[in-house]
C-alpha cells in the first residue's frame, strides 16, 4: 500500500496516521524513539505492508509488472492500488477526498517536528501538488511513478506500466476492491484500528 491507503488505514487518531505516514523513513528499532501512539503507527504500517506483501491478491497484481519491474513490481502494484482508491474512494470514506486530503495535510503539518529528515524534504512538494488526489487519473499517477523514477531506484519504465494497468484495467480493479475488504477487515480486527467514516 502507498501513502494514501497507508493514511485511510489510520483510523482517527492523528498520531497514529502520523506514525504510519513516515514509517518507511524509521528503521530497525528507532520506533522505540517516539511516543506511543506514533510508535503505534509505525509498527501498524510494518504489519500493513507485512500483510500486503504475503497476500495472494497483490501477488497476483504483480505478476502483469514482474516481467520488466522484477523485484520493483511490487512498488508498481502499490501505486496503482493507491489509484483504484482515489478514483474510488466514495466507496471506502464518507469525506470527499480532497476533504480527508487537506485534513491529512494539516495532521502532518501539525507534527512536522517529529517527522524524519527525508520526510520533512518531501512533504512540502507533497502539499502543493496535491498529488494524493491526483492519483485518481492515470495522468497523476504517470507523474507520481516519474517522480519515483527521478529520487529513487525505481526503473525508468513508466510507459509500459501504464500501458500494462490499461490493458488489464478491470482485472486489477476487481482484485484492488478485493483485497481491500481483506485488509480493512484485518487493520479493524487485528490492529483495532476505528474506521469511523467507513462507508457500509
Amino acid at each position: 500500500m502507498n501513502f494514501l491507503a497507508h493514511l485511510y488505514l489510520s483510523g482517527e487518531s492523528e498520531k497514529i496516521m502520523v506514525g504510519n505516514f513516515m514509517a518507511d523513513y524509521v528503521k530497525g528499532r528507532k520506533f522505540e524513539n517516539y511516543k506511543d501512539e506514533i510508535r503505534k503507527g509505525i509498527l501498524l504500517h510494518r504489519s500493513i505492508d507485512s500483510y500486503t506483501d504475503s497476500h495472494p491478491l497483490v501477488s497476483q497484481s504483480g505478476q502483469y509488472f514482474r516481467g520488466t519491474y522484477r523485484k520493483y513490481s511490487a512498488v508498481i502494484t502499490d501505486l496503482i492500488y493507491d489509484h483504484f482508491l482515489a478514483k474510488n474512494w466514495e466507496m471506502y470514506h464518507r469525506q470527499p477526498l480532497p476533504h480527508f486530503v487537506s485534513r491529512s495535510h494539516e495532521v502532518l503539518v501539525k507534527n512536522y517536528l517529529v517527522l524524519p529528515k527525508q520526510v520533512k524534504l518531501f512533504l512540502p512538494f507533497l502539499i502543493k501538488s496535491r498529488r494524493l488526489e491526483t492519483y485518481a487519473d492515470i495522468e497523476g499517477l504517470r507523474t507520481a511513478l516519474n517522480i519515483m523514477v527521478r529520487y529513487t531506484s525505481l526503473p525508468d519504465k513508466t510507459d509500459f506500466a501504464i500501458d500494462i494497468l490499461l490493458e488489464n484495467y478491470s482485472a486489477l480493479e476487481n482484485e484492488f476492491h478485493s483485497f481491500m475488504r481483506e485488509i480493512i477487515a484485518y487493520v479493524v480486527n487485528e490492529k483495532g484500528i476505528e474506521l469511523k467514516q467507513l462507508v457500509e
